[in-house]
């Protein structure tokens, strides 16, 4: 509050300094918003898409395996899933977006040729290798959803956080600090004020005095 300020000058020139910096802060994390909520919507339409996609994905591989089962028989398409040798792979490095920090994820041995599989072409039939290669597809588009989805997340987070520091820098510290600046200053004011009162008062003491002494003189 302004009336726990001790009105001098000195913590007056400390307030001007601190709501120099603080509305400097204030246009930089404005900007930095900004910034990041254009980042955040580019993100939010690729992350449209890739829903989008991974949908149809999941739309398309559960109509191939359901296929394969009602064609080959479950115990065909359990032999065939049973029968992989290398699993898909996954590493995860981070990229920074503005100073957010977000996944990248990189994948491999995903989609695999027919001799990779390990169930080999003979006693298989194309509605499993098709339930195959719908899966492939789903798990890639899996992986991506993941990367987008989590990346929105924490851009996200750290516009909230942006959002949070600006409101408490525009509606509480630089309030606050320009409260203090206009108290000290109508202090100051009134201290000068007086100052210039009694020196005025001294004055004119003086001034009197000195034609009392004049006239005792004469």
């Amino acid at each position: 509050m302004a009336g726990d300020v001790k009105p001098t000058r000195k913590n007056l020139m400390e307030i001007e300094e601190r709501i120099e910096f603080s509305e400097s802060g204030h246009d930089t994390l404005e900007q930095k918003r900004d910034g990041l909520i254009m980042e955040f919507m580019d993100i939010l339409d690729t992350a449209q898409d890739v829903r989008s996609d991974l949908e149809a994905d999941y739309e398309d591989a559960q109509k191939k395996i359901n296929m394969a089962r009602a064609m080959e028989g479950d115990v065909a398409v359990r032999g065939a899933a049973a029968a992989l040798k290398e699993e898909p792979e996954l590493s995860v490095e981070s990229k920074n977006i503005m100073g957010v920090v977000v996944p990248q994820i990189e994948s491999s041995k995903v989609k695999k040729n027919l001799d990779e599989r390990g169930y080999g072409v003979i006693g298989t039939s194309a509605r499993i290798d098709e339930a195959a290669d719908a899966y492939e597809e789903l798990l890639e588009s899996i992986i991506l959803a993941a990367e987008v989805e989590t990346a929105m997340k924490k851009m996200l987070e750290e516009i909230e956080q942006t959002k949070r520091r600006v409101n408490a820098l525009e509606f509480n510290i630089l309030p606050e600090l320009r409260e203090n600046q206009d108290y000290i200053e109508q202090k100051l004011e009134e201290q000068e004020r007086e100052e210039t009162f009694r020196m005025k008062k001294v004055k004119n003491k003086k001034e009197a005095e000195e034609k009392q002494a004049r006239e005792a003189e004469t």
